[in-house]
């Protein structure tokens, strides 16, 4: 039990000491999965019930499932809106997949304005209705 705190004490002392998102992220997520799994193993062993096994496994396993989840995705979005000090990073393998991205976007979008249209976009857009299904004037198109 008391390592277990000691790896979630390691981790907040991480997020408040770290300088940028990314290092945070990391700091948020590896202690706190292991720290969050010995403190489990504790509760479970000072039980000394079989049924406490199960629920402390099913609530374990979903930290491991969406502790990487949720971390990746922060990552993403912190890197696109710029949340990280560059200088820290030693390779940079997604900044070539952001510009092929932002160019694909880009010519999409020269090419035709009606091409970055998502399916929600037209299901909005009074111009994407057909002429007999326009809302509003009571016809149903049939």
């Amino acid at each position: 039990m008391v390592v277990g705190a000691l790896m979630s004490l390691a981790a907040a002392i991480g997020l408040l000491r770290f300088p940028d998102l990314l290092s945070r992220m990391h700091a948020a997520t590896k202690p706190q999965v292991l720290g969050l799994f010995l403190l489990l193993a504790a509760i479970g062993l000072q039980m000394r019930t079989f049924w406490v096994w199960p629920v402390l496994l099913i609530a374990w396993l979903f930290q491991l499932l969406t502790v990487p989840v949720s971390a990746h995705m922060v990552g993403r979005a912190g890197y696109r809106t710029k949340h990280l000090h560059r200088e820290m990073l030693t390779t940079d393998e997604l900044e070539a997949v952001v510009q092929a991205a932002t160019l694909t976007g880009r010519q999409d979008s020269a090419d035709s304005p009606h091409t970055a249209l998502t399916a929600r976009d037209a299901a909005v857009e009074p111009d994407a209705w057909p002429a007999e299904e326009t809302p509003g004037d009571g016809s149903s198109g049939k």
